[in-house]
């Protein structure tokens, strides 16, 4: 499968190809909380400030909402707990 979807996401090379499901995979494997609420799939977690609310476009992950998980693991240094 190539690199890990931390590894594209953290990149910022290929926003618009990030799947959809691999980045709530993700969120879920750093231990975010998810909520799902129609189609907005709400991440929270304890000890970090932002709430993620992210949205399908088709299979595919919104590239701006790539960027603001991006900003997360790097802030809060979540990176390591995904190795």
């Amino acid at each position: 499968m190539g690199d890990s979807v931390l590894v594209r996401v953290l990149r910022g090379s290929s926003d618009a190809g990030i799947r959809f499901d691999e980045i709530c995979t993700l969120l879920r494997r750093l231990r975010f909380a998810e909520r799902i609420k129609g189609s907005h799939h709400i991440f929270t977690r304890e000890g970090v400030d932002e709430i993620l609310n992210l949205q399908p476009k088709g299979s595919m992950a919104k590239p701006y909402q790539v960027k603001q998980v991006r900003k997360v693991p790097a802030q809060y240094k979540l990176a390591e707990e995904e190795q």
